[in-house]
């Protein structure tokens, strides 16, 4: 095993019916952020990882707040709760590097960063971070979603795990 699987752990994996659950699961993960945090969505186009952020980013924020896609802008912004989600949408982006003129760096240091298409960054990609991988399923409404983590998310998600 190498060094970095070894401090990453599978801690959730599910089938879930629809995108109600899927709002459900981002509802109750939301409470367990923290400055500086690191939340990577990956998955497929229509997976529902923008569903996911929105539902999480109104959790901690105002449930009637605008949140839209960062498709064509790349990064939003939200103040919530005691510090700032960065919501980054980084598919097309050309080069890693890109990110930089986003002010990921920024985010990293003092927000929390949901980050669609995190394979995009490469090895600009911080190691400690919360992986939520979202793929179909049998049914056109289900999905399958993996969550893995890196440093404290392994404790911190306990209480998914009996989702």
């Amino acid at each position: 095993m190498n060094e970095e699987a070894a401090d990453t752990a599978r801690l959730v994996e599910m089938e879930i019916p629809d995108i109600a659950a899927t709002e459900a699961l981002a509802q109750r993960l939301a409470p367990l952020l923290r400055p500086r945090d690191i939340v990577a969505l990956s998955g497929d186009l229509g997976a529902g990882k923008t569903a996911f952020a929105r539902a999480l980013i109104h959790t901690l924020g105002e449930p009637d707040m605008e949140v839209p896609s960062p498709t064509f802008t790349l990064v939003q912004t939200y103040d919530v709760s005691s510090f700032e989600i960065w919501h980054f949408d980084l598919y097309r982006l050309e080069s890693p590097q890109d990110a930089f003129e986003l002010d990921i760096e920024e985010a990293f240091a003092a927000g929390v960063s949901l980050i669609e298409w995190p394979e995009k960054l490469g090895s600009h990609m911080p190691r400690t971070r919360l992986e939520i991988q979202i793929s179909f399923a049998d049914t056109p409404s289900a999905r399958h979603i993996k969550i893995t983590g890196s440093g404290d998310w392994v404790t911190r998600l306990k209480p998914l795990q009996n989702v």
